[in-house]
C-alpha cells in the first residue's frame, strides 16, 4: 500500500513539474493570431458548452416575442453587439476580423433554439473570449429584450434589421449606459443642433499599413 501511494505521489509531482515547466517556458503561444490546436479546441469547445448548460437549466424563461422587446433588443444589439458579431448588411469589422476565438455571426447562426443559455451568455460573459458580462449594467428584462431580438435576428434582411434598429429607443438597459463599446448602426435620438461653441469633434483618420484609412 505504501509503495502505490508513494507511486502516486511521484507521478503527481512529476505532473505538477512538467507543468510548471511547461508553463515558464513560455513555449505556449497565447497569441490571437495562432488558432489552438484541434484537440485543445474540441476540448475547450466541449467545456464552455456544458459550463452553459449546467448553469443554465434552471433559469426561468419568460414570454418571448413581443414588438416592444423586439425593438428593445435591436436597439441594444446595435449599440453593444454589432461590431463583434455583426448584422444582416454588416460587413466585417476590424475588432471581429481580430477576435479569437472568433465571434459568431449571429445573423447567420441558428443556434437561438436555448434562450436560457443565450440569458446567461450575456448575462455572465464567457471567459477568455472577448464575451463581456453585460449583467454588470444590465437589469434582467434588456437581457430578455436581447434574447427575444437574437431568435429573429438570422430571419431579418438588412432593411428590416435597419429599420428596427431605426424604431428603438437606441441605447438603453436601465442606466449606466456609454458609447465605449461600437455603435455601428445605432439609433440615436435627435438633440438640438450644436452651438457655434459646441461643434462636434471631427473624426479621427485612421490609416493603415495598406494606406486605407477610416475615421473612428
Amino acid at each position: 500500500m505504501k509503495t502505490v501511494l508513494a507511486t502516486l505521489a511521484l507521478s503527481t509531482l512529476a505532473v505538477a513539474v512538467g507543468a510548471a515547466a511547461v508553463v515558464y517556458s513560455g513555449i505556449i503561444d497565447v497569441g490571437a493570431d495562432s488558432p489552438h490546436s484541434a484537440p485543445l479546441h474540441t476540448v475547450l469547445e466541449a467545456t464552455r458548452e456544458r459550463a452553459v448548460a449546467v448553469r443554465a437549466r434552471d433559469i426561468e424563461v419568460p414570454t418571448l416575442g413581443s414588438a416592444e422587446q423586439i425593438r428593445s433588443g435591436a436597439g441594444n444589439y446595435a449599440a453593444m453587439c454589432v461590431g463583434c458579431h455583426l448584422a444582416p448588411g454588416v460587413a466585417p469589422s476590424e475588432l471581429s476580423q481580430g477576435l479569437y476565438p472568433a465571434p459568431p455571426r449571429l445573423a447567420e447562426a441558428s443556434g437561438h433554439d436555448n434562450p436560457a443559455a443565450s440569458f446567461w451568455i450575456i448575462k455572465h460573459g464567457i471567459k477568455s473570449t472577448g464575451m463581456p458580462a453585460w449583467g454588470r449594467f444590465m437589469e434582467d428584462q434588456y437581457i430578455w429584450s436581447l434574447v427575444a431580438f437574437l431568435e429573429q435576428l438570422p430571419s431579418l434582411t438588412p432593411q428590416e434589421y435597419q429599420a428596427l434598429v431605426n424604431s428603438s429607443d437606441g441605447h438603453q438597459h436601465g442606466g449606466g449606459e456609454d458609447d465605449t463599446h461600437g455603435t455601428s448602426g445605432a439609433h440615436h435620438a435627435e438633440g438640438p443642433p450644436p452651438t457655434e461653441s459646441h461643434q462636434p469633434a471631427q473624426p479621427e483618420a485612421h490609416r493603415h499599413a495598406d494606406g486605407s484609412d477610416h475615421a473612428h
